[in-house]
Order: structure tokens, then sequence, then C-alpha cells
């Protein structure tokens, strides 16, 4: 893998730069992220690979009571795209007992900025508090959007996910918005939701809400799982006027990057969710 992120880190670095045609953003859950993989070159290499491709990436699993973890991250997205300065917004430290967790938005502060941000308070209702920032970019088709970052407790996720509802109700209130895209690994799938929970899942019912990744989209790394545990809804016919057709997808870096299943692995169990904004009339006349 090393190989390959020299070859890669050479092109940019010599001034051969792949245009943009779209806003991209994602949400990586990269399990456990902290000091240790932090440390490990090759999966470090891969995830500048894989974070450099998007705008927003909505990251969860980090785990680093310290924080160092995040800030090599960002060193070394910036260094390896010198094009754009990468930023990050964090939550604080979530979850119950012992078992902590942070939720991260790293951007590209060049072209994009954090106008606001909020983080639900009520502990009782989620194992894990959602996050949520509002984002404000004159390069993508629609100016201002709210993201609502949420990583569901197994046990809890159908749950959860219908508490979301209220959520995106509050923070369009809060905003005086309805462009929000909720995303994450809401462990929307298999064991977690039965089958007969569906139908008291209102994030999954009202009609205002669109699934951009389906139930058919396998979002996880190992062959001997199939589920669409990560997922990107969006709410607000101008966000959703503003999403390129056909672009949400899984992004499948085992097959991009020429991993082996083991080596994919030590990068994370789950792969990115994506999906591309369409730019402004004023970003694409300077492409």
């Amino acid at each position: 893998m090393e190989g390959r992120c020299i070859a890669i880190s050479f092109a940019i670095s010599t001034g051969v730069e792949v245009v943009a045609s779209s806003f991209k953003i994602c949400a990586f859950n990269i399990r456990s992220f902290g000091r240790a993989k932090a440390a490990n070159q090759q999966v470090m290499g891969a995830l500048v690979q894989i974070l450099s491709r998007c705008d927003i990436s909505a990251v969860q699993e980090v785990r680093d009571a310290k924080g160092s973890a995040i800030q090599t991250l960002l060193r070394e997205l910036n260094r390896y795209d010198s094009s754009h300065r990468y930023r990050h917004l964090e939550s604080s430290r979530l979850g119950r007992g012992s078992y902590k967790e942070q939720m991260v938005f790293v951007y590209r502060r060049d072209i994009v900025s954090v106008i606001d941000w909020y983080q639900l308070g009520d502990s009782d209702a989620f194992v894990r508090a959602p996050f949520a920032a509002r984002f404000r970019s004159s390069y993508t088709a629609i100016l201002e959007f709210v993201l609502l970052l949420h990583h569901t407790s197994p046990r809890e996720a159908a749950h959860e996910l219908d508490l979301l509802f209220g959520v995106c109700v509050e923070l369009m209130q809060k905003w005086k918005t309805e462009n929000v895209m909720v995303l994450g690994d809401l462990n929307a799938a298999g064991a977690y939701i039965p089958a007969s929970a569906w139908a008291g899942i209102r994030l999954r019912n009202h009609l205002a809400f669109h699934w951009l990744i389906g139930d058919a989209v396998d979002t996880t790394v190992s062959r001997r799982t199939c589920c669409a545990y990560d997922r990107i809804i969006v709410h607000g016919e101008e966000l959703l006027a503003a999403v390129v057709p056909r672009s949400a997808k899984a992004f499948n870096f085992t097959e991009e990057l020429g991993l082996t299943e083991e080596e994919a692995l030590e990068i994370s169990d789950h792969y990115p969710v994506e999906v591309n904004l369409q730019l402004s009339p004023k970003a694409q006349r300077e492409l």
C-alpha cells in the first residue's frame, strides 16, 4: 500500500490535479480511530486518500481522549492535498459508562465554512447524542445546509432512528431551514432493525425524508456481511434538488485502492457512504 500512496502523493505534489465537477460529502465510521491507527503509516496513507476525495467528511468512532489522533489526520491531509486546507469540528466525548467516542466533521476550509453547530444534550434519549453543523459554501448549488451526524447504538437502532425525526424538526426550527441531511452509521439494517420495526420509524415513513442509500447497498467491508448500516437521508426540496442524481453510494476502498480484505479491515469494517452536490454557477465558471 505504501507504494501506491507515494505514487498518488507525487502526482499531487507535481501539480497533476483532478478538477472536481461536484461537491462531495461522505460519512465514514473509521472503526476505533485513535493513536494506534494514527501511528500506522499504511492505514493513514489509505485514510488520507479516502478523505481527500471529499469536501466534507463526517467521521465517527474517534476514540482518543487526548485528541492527538485527529490532529495527526488533519496534518497528514494538509500535507497530502496541498490544494486545500482542512479543518475539523469535533463533538464532546460521547457514550455511557467507560466507552466514549467522538464524531468529527473534517472539511475544506477554503471552500466551506461552519456557521453554527449543535449537540443534543439529552443523554437519556440517545446512547451517543447526535451532532449537527450548519455549513455555508458559495461553491455549491445550495448556499447553506445542515448535516446531522449520528452513530446509533446497535441495540437501540430502531428507537434512535425514530427519535432523529424529532431532532431534525428541532434543528429546522432552530436554524429556520428545511435543508437537513442525516448521515452516519445508523445501523439501519439486518438484525438491528427487525422488519416489524420499520413501520414505527418516522424518519423512514415521512414522505419529506429521502433515503439516498438503499436497503440493498452493502456498506460493510467483510465478505461475510451484506448490510446497509450506513445511510444518507435528505430533507428539504432545495437540498434534494442540489444532489447530483445517482451519486449516492458506498465507496468500496478495497477495490479502489487494490487492497486485500485483511488490509481493508485494518482501516475499518465500514465503507464510507457519499453523495455529491451540484456546483454553483460561480464554481462552474471557475472550472
